[in-house]
Order: C-alpha cells, then sequence, then structure tokens
C-alpha cells in the first residue's frame, strides 16, 4: 500500500508502525516519473558504447551552463573532487588558509586539507545557518595578525539545506581583504539569489549530483561552473589527468575525475523535470512552515529572504534545547517520520581537527545549531499528510518538556 494514501485522514497515534513508508527522500516516486527518459537515455549510451566522455557529457554540460546562465560547465566525478579542482584551479595550496563554515560536511574543509591549504573555520548565522559575514571579516583579521594560519587566499561560501549565503556582504569583505570567493552549491543547485542561479555567484562555483541532492544522479557526480574560459580550460585538462592538446601530452599534474556518461544520461532525464521539482519542494516547505507554525510551542522555521529561493535540499527547524529537540525525534521516530541531524558535531570539534587549536566552545551560534537542529523528510513528491502528522507527533512530544 503506498504510504501516503496509507497516512491520509489517519488521526495522531503514540505508536503506528509504518517507518519505511516514509522515505527521507523518496528517489522511486521520481523514477516512477522519468523512467521511460531514462531508459531511453541508457540504452543509448549501451549502444554507442562510449562510456566514457561520451556525447551525453557533452550536452549535459551544455544544459546545465545555460540553466545557471554561465558560459562554463565542467562535469566531474564528485562534488569533493569539484572542490579540489576549484581551489588548484587558482593557485591555492601550502601556506594559504581557506575560510569555511564551521557548520557543514567536512567535504568543504578537507578540500581545503587536499590541495595542502588549512581550513580557517567561521562561525554561522543562527537564522539562515549560513556563513556569517561579520564573524569572516573578523577571523579574516585575526588570520592577518597570526602567522600559523597562513595566507588569507580564499573563503568557500556553502550554501546549506538549499539557501544562498549573503553573497552580497561576503563578496564586499573578499575584495576588501584580496580573497578569492569559491561558490560550494552541493545543496543549492536551482536556488536563486537576487536573481541569479546558484552556481552562478562566484568566480568558480561547484555542485554535487550524489543522489539526494536537489538534482542528484544515480551514484556520484559534480560539476564547476566559471565565466572565464582561461579555467575552464585549464579544469578540462585537470580532470583528465592534465592533459594537453595530444591525449599524452601531460601540461600539469591532474587526476581522474571525469563523469561517466551513464550518469550524464540520468542527469539529463532529471533535468526535463527539474524546474517542477523545485518549485514542488518550495510548496512542501510552505506546508511544513504553515503547519508547524501552529503548533502551540513552535519550532523555529527556515528563514528565507525575499530575494531568495530556496532549493530546499533539507527542510531544518530549531528547537528551544537539546532536551526539546530530543524529545520532538522520539516522537517523530514513534509515528514513522524519519529525521536527521544536519550535523551533530561542528567542525572545529571533529577528532581529525583536533590540531587547529580551536576549542570547545568557540563557534557558539554553531554549537547551538548542533544541539537543537532537526531535519525533516523533504522530496518533490511529499504528502501534505507527512507535514501534518509531522505536526501532531512534535506536539505530543514538546507537552512535558
Amino acid at each position: 500500500m503506498d504510504c501516503l494514501l496509507f497516512l491520509k485522514g489517519r488521526k495522531f497515534f503514540p505508536r503506528i508502525e509504518y517507518f519505511p513508508m516514509i522515505p527521507f527522500v523518496d528517489l522511486q516516486a521520481q523514477y516512477r516519473k522519468i523512467e521511460a527518459s531514462v531508459r531511453r537515455r541508457m540504452d543509448a549510451v549501451l549502444t554507442h558504447g562510449q562510456f566514457i566522455m561520451g556525447p551525453e557529457v557533452a550536452e549535459l554540460e551544455k544544459e546545465l551552463g545555460r540553466y545557471v546562465g554561465v558560459e562554463h560547465a565542467i562535469s566531474c566525478s564528485s562534488g569533493t573532487d569539484a572542490l579540489v579542482m576549484a581551489l588548484m584551479a587558482l593557485g591555492i595550496g601550502s601556506g594559504d588558509c581557506v575560510f569555511v563554515p564551521v557548520m557543514t560536511f567536512i567535504a568543504t574543509s578537507e578540500a581545503v586539507e587536499r590541495v595542502g591549504a588549512r581550513p580557517c573555520f567561521v562561525d554561522v548565522d543562527p537564522r539562515t545557518f549560513n556563513l556569517d559575514p561579520s564573524d569572516l571579516e573578523r577571523r579574516i583579521r585575526d588570520a592577518k595578525n597570526d602567522p600559523k594560519f597562513g595566507r588569507p587566499a580564499a573563503v568557500m561560501v556553502v550554501n546549506l539545506f538549499g539557501l544562498c549565503a549573503d553573497f552580497d556582504a561576503i563578496d564586499g569583505i573578499a575584495k576588501k581583504y584580496g580573497l578569492e570567493v569559491i561558490e560550494d552549491a552541493a545543496q543549492s543547485f536551482g536556488a536563486i539569489h537576487r536573481g541569479r542561479k546558484s552556481g552562478a555567484l562566484a568566480k568558480i562555483s561547484c555542485t554535487s549530483f550524489f543522489p539526494a541532492k536537489p538534482l542528484g544522479g544515480y551514484g556520484d557526480g559534480g560539476a564547476i561552473f566559471t565565466p572565464d574560459g582561461a579555467i575552464a580550460d585549464t579544469l578540462r585538462s585537470m580532470r583528465v589527468h592534465g592533459q594537453g592538446r595530444e591525449r599524452y601530452e601531460h601540461v600539469r599534474l591532474g587526476f581522474t575525475a571525469r563523469l561517466d556518461t551513464l550518469q550524464a544520461a540520468i542527469l539529463l532525464s532529471k533535468m526535463e523535470i527539474f524546474e517542477d521539482e523545485i518549485l514542488a519542494r518550495g510548496r512542501v516547505a510552505r506546508n511544513y512552515s504553515r503547519t508547524l507554525g501552529d503548533l502551540p510551542k513552535p519550532p523555529v522555521t527556515p528563514a528565507i529572504p525575499e530575494h531568495q529561493r530556496s532549493a530546499w535540499a533539507q527542510y531544518s527547524i530549531t528547537f528551544a534545547d537539546r532536551a526539546a529537540r530530543d524529545a520532538a525525534r522520539k516522537g517523530l521516530e514513534a509515528n514513522g517520520i524519519p529525521n536527521v541531524v544536519y550535523y551533530p558535531i561542528p567542525l572545529h570539534r571533529q577528532p581529525v581537527y583536533a590540531g587547529l587549536g580551536y576549542a570547545a566552545g568557540d563557534f557558539p551560534n554553531a554549537v547551538r545549531m548542533s544541539e537543537t537542529i532537526l531535519s525533516l523528510p523533504m522530496h518533490p513528491y511529499l504528502d501534505e499528510s507527512v507535514a501534518r502528522l509531522a505536526a501532531d507527533s512534535i506536539r505530543e512530544s514538546l507537552k512535558n518538556v
């Protein structure tokens, strides 16, 4: 039985045993919609047999660039490799400091370390969860006055949960101190900031096609966007071992970072419905916000500035404290609603970064966020009844908190 039909008209009960029927991200519902297109495109690849850099790769890159509004789109093997390539293309490496938000997936800071630079953490805005421009400027000044940080070289701006960061303020600060800006759009492909698509907000922007992302494939993949032709040529060379004009001429160090043709074919099918899915995600988010806003002790729902459109990679809410968040989790799980904490450990508290010298209480906004945040199921095919059940579950769970 379809879980959404099963939920309609159901009253709140302390325990309902159908947890597996409500997916956190429903890729199967999406596949049912695009199955014919996916099979047709994959069959075409199987027929022509160009599994590496086949014609679908160039077609996808053209479509991605058109959608974002940037001349050059360079596909690659993952979102993490996209970040590494972006840093390398800008010449960032040993002795450099790259500022990254302290609340993000480790891939962002991991890419910085992989090129030999040092990640320098920045606190986040408590309402948008994105990098806080005022804390960025303070951290830049600190780094300039302390040689242990290295040369302030760049800021990697993560658009967390699908919402673009405050690029107006960040760009101004970066220009003031001579820093490059890299947009980490792994969660925000499809978002809009002041009329510009995510992916077009910096000299180099990177995204991920991990299956759970707003535009996700059926495996790993990523892309890099830039208006700069010279940077684009460097990136295209870098993803195939630094290849020059000839196949066995190598003009720089690179690595294997190509997007395979089958993934390109799948992503082309998903692009056919992508804009409709972004609009549907917005409707799901509005259902959540309206339903949760009616609670006696409502959690704080996402804040979206008027000049922005979120891609709604996640729908994340915050509670008054950890006890309320944990009680809500138990109530949701008792009623079959999956939920995730993004992220339970800020980067400065990760064991791998113990040597950077940060204290556990540094970055108070990120620490509080890790203790109070909760993400609910989010995908374009989520029925409104799930939002109502989530609100009922949270209402019941908070009665005695």
